[in-house]
């Protein structure tokens, strides 16, 4: 059974949208765009269906609604060219709301592959509920960010952080650098060449693995959050 990936082609085709960024050129080459760039990630994220039952059955993996569209929301935007110039794909948690949570992301452009996941812009009452759950259980955090097999595969967290530590939480913090985390990511940077290689989906799996437990872990108090803010109103 081969592992599933993209080709040359789809890569030539990424390459072609950055330079031709038109509605009319996508029209012509829309056969293009659903054999070498859709179908491929079709087939990678039905794959993913099924092995993420091992190491993360609370994502879900569809290609129906896992992969982005390829239409830019242009409306509020500098830049009025109509289409991305990359193919991406999200798995989020089951039973959080939509664009809640954290969750396992890829994409796939001309310059690289990204693998990785997190939280990427969680509104505050999330964000406080996260920060208090990271106060509580930072060492279970640790455990996982910190363990050389975290830094081998993915590197480390990322994200835009605050300077200081928020109100509420001690400076001296044993957490106090997680603290400040105001979105919370984890993931890697490939040679746009890995997403046409023997090793892509591999590869994809190696860093889903280690960042599906950093992710179950951000999640865990965002349960309680739509209930916590019911009784404060």
């Amino acid at each position: 059974m081969s592992s599933p990936r993209f080709t040359s082609e789809s890569l030539r085709f990424l390459r072609a949208l950055k330079r031709n960024n038109r509605r009319e050129w996508f029209a012509a080459h829309r056969d293009d765009y659903e054999a070498h760039v859709r179908q491929p990630m079709a087939e990678i994220i039905t794959r993913l269906a099924d092995d993420f039952r091992a190491f993360g059955p609370e994502f879900v993996a569809n290609p129906k609604t896992s992969i982005y569209r390829i239409y830019r929301d242009i409306r509020f935007s500098e830049n009025k060219a109509p289409y991305k110039t990359h193919v991406a794909a999200n798995f989020p948690a089951r039973g959080l709301p939509k664009h809640e949570g954290a969750g396992l992301y890829f994409h796939v452009s001309p310059d690289e592959v990204w693998i990785g996941g997190g939280m990427y812009a969680p509104p505050q009452p999330q964000l406080h509920a996260v920060r208090e759950h990271i106060a509580v259980n930072s060492r279970r955090l640790r455990t996982l960010i910190e363990s050389p097999s975290f830094r081998r595969d993915v590197g480390r967290l990322e994200g835009e952080r605050l300077q200081r530590v928020p109100r509420g939480f001690s400076k001296d913090h044993e957490a106090a650098e997680y603290l400040k985390f105001r979105q919370f990511l984890a993931g890697r940077e490939f040679e746009p060449a890995l997403a046409t290689s023997p090793k892509f989906y591999s590869s994809l799996l190696t860093v889903f693995k280690r960042v599906a437990p950093v992710t179950r872990f951000l999640n865990e108090p965002l349960n309680e959050v739509p209930r916590v803010m019911e009784h404060g109103h």
